[in-house]
């Protein structure tokens, strides 16, 4: 073709050969400035621009606010279809996935060449290609847009005060996942949407799962547990859940701020939630042990001839430990004196940074689910450091400092040396309190602790006696204060039927249930199974079950004995 051929053809796009795709949705104005036609807004950057201010991408210009939806979804589209062109045109290789340490921020791979297609060369390829970790064409050709992304996700977290751990949610991972999906030009939610339009949707999609756990309920039936507790403004709010195999879901909470607590009022508290829950789906409802709380759980158990009030096991082992320390008088003057100590080293910032340097940065407060735990595993702590506490109050920098000279500062630097008072009862407290905290431990946890808590409670007392080498004189305080909340509260016929029909507890050669025990499985199944006949046929089959007999003695049953829960 002559050059003269060549001046005569024009270029695509150039002035008065406006063929271009963009050009029906703009009208040029200036050298390569665009004026739009729905927002009217001019843009510098020619056609290119203009497609993304139609397309709302964002890169480098602003999004078109009026332009119509299908509009901006058929730039969208345009785009991205020439970003992927424009990917397919470069040659490019896997690179081998670097190992950051950390898997939650492994994305998802694709494998950048199929069987389709491969030839002769497809062995020196694999030299490349790992088996297991490639990296997609966005962590190759994105790497400096992603740095981008990830920051603005972080500084939304940090301008917003949202725990990092947010990160670790499954819904933060499926949020960006669909986002992803979705592409170029999504349109972020409105406030109206978050608090009106979406959350309505969410409480009903809450209440369509919640029909599946109340099918669930009907099947195993189910615990509804009660929680008091007050919050900033000093409401007291009570909140109730069920608990079942499925899991345990809120129900709802009320404001008993303006609720008198007597036991009448209570009960009728508690019977309006089972009234709730159905009454045919419920075993036990678990409150706390208050005097009207029992009282109340008394009365709604005469009104529902088929189910249990029991009291929380977390509670009662509290309030065991709170006996300890009020009625013991070696607890009551040795935590006094932990508390003493911790007290004065954290509320002077220098004593807290010589204590960190002598423990490491360890801590002496340890946290813990109840109050009275809490003090016991303070001494726990206090004893796991004696010697750096000891080391910290005898060392050069506390006899040289002003600490040291006041009358606070003598008395504990006596405290923390007495070797044979202080610390020998820090020693006596721990073996009655550390066999409690176990069982506390079991209770608090995610494993449903019904059918063991009766033999967790009696291996306490076991280990109680045998830490104070099986001297009655010294045990017999304890255990008495132990069988007074345990048979007063914790001992009830739940505890006793889940411990009967534990098959790793029911099938071990020392079982031996006493009459308490078989007392407990009776009055449940003569409670929770009204009719006769069919009391007859469970008692058949416990027959069956203690003997392990037909479905109880087959190979998978007893392979499962120790590895499944009793549930």
């Amino acid at each position: 073709m002559s050059n003269l051929a060549r001046k005569k053809i024009k270029r695509k796009n150039a002035p008065g050969n406006r063929s271009g795709l963009g050009w029906e949705h703009g009208v040029e104005v200036g050298s390569r400035q665009v004026q739009c036609n729905y927002c009217k807004e001019i843009h510098s950057g020619g056609i290119y621009r203009l497609k993304h201010h139609l397309a709302g991408t964002r890169k480098n210009v602003s999004a078109c606010p009026s332009v119509p939806e299908k509009v901006r979804e058929k730039f969208a589209t345009l785009l991205y279809a020439q970003y992927e062109a424009s990917i397919k045109k470069k040659r490019w290789y896997t690179i081998e996935e670097e190992d950051d340490g950390n898997d939650d921020e492994l994305v998802e791979v694709q494998q950048l060449h199929s069987s389709k297609g491969r030839g002769k060369h497809i062995g020196s390829m694999d030299k490349f290609v790992t088996k297991n970790k490639q990296v997609t064409m966005n962590r190759v050709f994105k790497k400096g847009e992603r740095d981008l992304v990830i920051q603005q996700i972080a500084r939304f977290f940090y301008t917003s005060a949202i725990p990092f751990n947010c990160v670790k949610n499954p819904e933060f991972l499926q949020m960006i996942d669909r986002i992803s999906r979705f592409g170029i030009g999504l349109k972020p939610p409105s406030y109206h949407e978050i608090r009106e339009t979406c959350l309505k949707k969410e409480v009903d999609f809450t209440q369509q799962m919640l029909e599946e756990y109340k099918v669930e309920w009907k099947k195993t039936g189910c615990s509804i547990m009660s929680d008091g507790w007050s919050n900033k403004k000093r409401r007291s709010i009570c909140n109730f859940l069920v608990n079942s195999p499925k899991g345990t879901i809120f129900l709802y909470s009320i404001d008993t701020s303006n609720i008198s607590k007597t036991a009448e009022k209570v009960c009728q508290m508690l019977d309006e939630v089972v009234d709730r829950v159905g009454e045919e789906n419920v075993v036990q409802l678990v409150t706390d042990n208050a005097a009207n709380y029992k009282l109340a759980g008394e009365m709604l158990m005469q009104k529902r001839k088929c189910l249990f009030w029991t009291p929380c096991a977390a509670h009662c082992l509290d309030l065991i430990l709170e006996d300890f320390e009020k009625k013991i008088k070696d607890h009551k003057y040795t935590i006094a004196k932990g508390k003493k100590i911790t007290t004065f080293i954290y509320s002077r910032a220098m004593l807290l940074n010589w204590l960190r340097d002598f423990t490491k940065g360890r801590e002496l407060i340890r946290p813990a689910a109840t109050r009275f735990a809490t003090s016991y595993l303070t001494l726990s702590c206090l004893n796991e450091f004696k010697g750096e506490l000891m080391a910290m109050f005898s060392s050069e920098q506390w006899r040289c400092s002003k600490f040291a000279k006041t009358k606070e500062g003598k008395r504990i630097h006596a405290i923390v040396m007495d070797n044979n008072g202080f610390w020998r009862l820090v020693v006596k407290c721990l073996k009655a309190a550390i066999p409690l905290l176990k069982v506390l431990r079991l209770v608090d946890s995610d494993t449903p602790p019904m059918g063991f808590i009766y033999q967790e409670m009696e291996k306490a007392k076991e280990e109680i006696q045998k830490n104070f080498n099986n001297v009655q004189k010294s045990y017999k305080e304890i255990w008495d204060i132990i069988d007074d909340r345990w048979e007063m509260q914790l001992h009830r016929p739940l505890h006793a039927a889940g411990y009967y029909l534990n098959p790793s507890i029911h099938y071990d050669p020392s079982f031996d249930p006493g009459s308490d025990i078989k007392l407990g499985l009776y009055t449940c199944l003569q409670r929770m199974v009204p009719e006769v006949s069919d009391r007859k046929k469970i008692d058949m089959q416990l027959e069956k079950f203690k003997q392990a007999k037909g479905l109880f003695g087959i190979e998978a049953a007893i392979l499962a004995r120790d590895t499944k829960q009793p549930d």
